[in-house]
């Protein structure tokens, strides 16, 4: 029995000793990295170990190893293999944590052990949280933890998100008294415009996707990366204020702007019988998604755009219409957008 016990653990030494000779023969074998003898009896075998960084954080994982100047794990979170560099990992704190649990039985739970198991749940929901706040729209790509509208573009085979600034429609009236909502069927009847030939953002694609951050739940308040000013003295006023979605419900539109001189006119936007938006020449209706988490929404086009001045425009019912759009101009032979955002790919996947 005890030779039979012998050969089972076997595998799991080899593999979650701290560094074995054929695995380590590229680099020197320190005291903090020299093999750990593990016991049958070791809580949460093949389950439950711990990789200690230097920077106080650590990796939940069933097995490691030493492979030249890094090291491979299979992360308990995520059931893949992954790795690191092996002088980031903190091998004195690694291996006390393992010698302090070395003595427990494979029923016994340490209050230690019970209050990692805690930390461990608190992280897990604000990774998960933090995954809600941060969505990736692209490999590398995230949106920022920051409430906005952001579009996603490709300059020079790279995507990227490019925030998108609202701005309020002219209606050519000598007084708006804080009229936030428009009919969406008066622009028949009235001029709509946007000031400027031009808009600020440019893409160099023709199918983008844009991310609309959603108001928060009732009680609850917005994690923000950066803190912003709300301003609660006539907000429509404010140019280039931040803000996503008025409602998760709304409907929303492309329309292609009439270009005459300084400035582009918003023709009207048709709402069918049935509530939704009528496509027509200028105006485009698209396809809305609440992603996971309930904090972004993401809006896709029916159709590819030409060359041109676009506003992106939110339909709140058959009714109302924001008052306040986000323009664009797509036109592939400029630059790049200033302050756009890049992605960060993990150099260690492509070793």
């Amino acid at each position: 029995m005890r030779w039979l016990l012998a050969v089972s653990l076997a595998p799991f030494v080899t593999v979650l000793c701290a560094s074995c000779p054929a695995q380590s023969a590229a680099q020197p074998q320190s005291e903090s990295q020299k093999s750990l003898v593990l016991k049958p009896d070791l809580p949460g075998l093949g389950r439950n170990h711990r990789l200690i960084l230097k920077d106080g954080s650590y990796q939940m994982v069933r097995q490691y190893q030493i492979v030249g100047d890094r090291v491979r794990y299979l992360s308990q979170e995520r059931g893949d293999w992954e790795e690191l560099p092996a002088n980031l990992v903190d091998w004195d704190a690694t291996r006390k944590w393992e010698q302090e649990h070395a003595n427990l039985s494979g029923d016994e739970s340490s209050p230690g052990m019970k209050e990692a198991a805690e930390v461990d749940a608190e992280e897990a929901t604000a990774r998960a949280d933090e995954k809600a706040r941060m969505p990736q729209v692209a490999p590398g790509l995230e949106l920022p933890d920051q409430s906005g509208v952001f579009v996603l573009d490709t300059f020079q085979g790279t995507p990227e998100l490019v925030t998108l600034q609202s701005n309020d429609l002219d209606i050519n009236a000598r007084s708006r008294n804080g009229l936030g909502m428009l009919n969406p069927l008066a622009g028949a009847r009235i001029r709509l415009a946007l000031q400027g030939e031009h808009a600020k953002v440019h893409l160099h694609v023709n199918d983008p996707s844009f991310y609309l951050s959603l108001p928060a739940p009732a009680g609850t308040e917005p994690v923000l990366s950066h803190p912003i000013t709300i301003k609660t003295v006539n907000p429509t006023a404010d140019d280039n204020r931040v803000k996503g979605a008025e409602s998760p419900s709304s409907q929303f539109a492309v329309v292609r702007l009439d270009e005459r001189l300084a400035e582009r006119r918003l023709g009207p936007v048709q709402i069918g019988a049935d509530g939704k938006i009528v496509q027509n020449s200028n105006v485009i209706p698209t396809k809305v998604e609440i992603l996971a988490g309930k904090r972004w929404m993401r809006v896709q086009l029916t159709q590819k755009l030409l060359i041109g001045e676009y506003a992106l425009v939110e339909i709140l019912s058959p009714s109302e219409m924001n008052v306040s759009v986000w323009d664009f101009r797509v036109y592939p032979v400029l630059g790049d957008n200033p302050g756009s955002i890049g992605p960060i790919l993990d150099q260690t996947s492509e070793r």
